[in-house]
C-alpha cells in the first residue's frame, strides 16, 4: 500500500496540471475572439481565467496539504512487524511446548507425540461440544498451534509445562474455573464453550512459521 501514494500523488497533481493546462488555452481562445468585445467582458473573460486558475492551483495545493495525511494512514513498517510472529521450531523436541507471544496474546505451540495424536483421532466427534476434527485444527499432525487463552473468560490454561496439570484429557487445564482441553485443544468439559483458537499461521519451511 504504501508504495501506492506516491502514484496516487502524481496521478492527481497530473490531473489537476491537466485541468491548468486546458484553463489557459481555454482562456486564449475566449481573449482572441473577445479582442473587439467591451472592456467590460474582456474584464469578465480575466476574471473567468483568474476563477479557473485558482481552482486549478487550490485543486494542488489540496493535494499536497493532503499527502502527508494520507500517508499518515498508512501502517508503519514496525507496526505491520507487530501483526506477525516468526517463530523457530528447531530446537522444539516431541512431547515439547513453548509459549510465545502474537498481538499480546499467548500462542501454545505444541511438538506432539504419537499418543496424543492418536488420542485426539480417536474421539467421537459427535459428542464434543464444539465438534471439530483434529486434522481441521493442524496443518501438520505434528504440531498443534493454539491461541492460550480459555473461551470462558480469558484464563490463561495450564499445560504447557511438563510439571503442569493437563487435566482429564492429558491437554489443558483452565485453573480459574475448571475447563478441560484434549489433545487437540478441544473442550470437553468445564464451562467454556469454545474449542481454544486456532491462530491464522503458515509454514515458511520445516521448521519455522509465521503466526498472523
Amino acid at each position: 500500500m504504501t508504495s501506492a501514494y506516491p502514484y496516487l500523488l502524481f496521478t492527481v497533481l497530473g490531473i489537476f496540471l491537466f485541468c491548468y493546462f486546458v484553463a489557459t488555452r481555454v482562456w486564449i481562445k475566449v481573449d482572441a475572439k473577445n479582442k473587439q468585445l467591451s472592456s467590460e467582458k474582456d474584464k469578465s473573460s480575466r476574471r473567468n481565467f483568474l476563477y479557473l486558475s485558482s481552482i486549478s492551483l487550490g485543486g494542488v495545493g489540496v493535494a499536497t496539504f493532503m499527502w502527508p495525511f494520507l500517508k499518515s494512514m498508512n501502517p508503519a513498517e514496525d507496526t505491520l512487524a507487530l501483526g506477525s510472529t516468526e517463530v523457530d521450531l528447531s530446537n522444539i523436541l516431541v512431547g515439547q511446548s513453548i509459549t510465545v507471544k502474537w498481538r499480546g496474546r499467548p500462542v501454545f505451540i505444541r511438538r506432539r507425540t504419537q499418543k496424543e495424536i492418536s488420542e485426539a483421532n480417536s474421539v467421537d466427534i459427535a459428542s464434543l461440544r464444539d465438534p471439530m476434527e483434529d486434522k481441521d485444527r493442524v496443518q501438520q499432525e505434528e504440531w498443534l498451534i493454539l491461541e492460550g487463552v480459555c473461551t470462558h473468560l480469558g484464563c490463561v490454561p495450564l499445560g504447557q509445562k511438563m510439571s503442569d496439570t493437563k487435566g482429564e484429557y492429558n491437554g489443558w487445564f483452565c485453573p480459574c474455573h475448571g475447563s478441560h482441553y484434549d489433545t487437540s485443544g478441544r473442550i470437553r468439559k468445564g464451562p467454556a464453550p469454545d474449542n481454544l483458537p486456532v491462530p491464522p499461521y503458515r509454514f515458511i519451511s520445516d521448521t519455522k512459521i509465521i503466526i498472523g
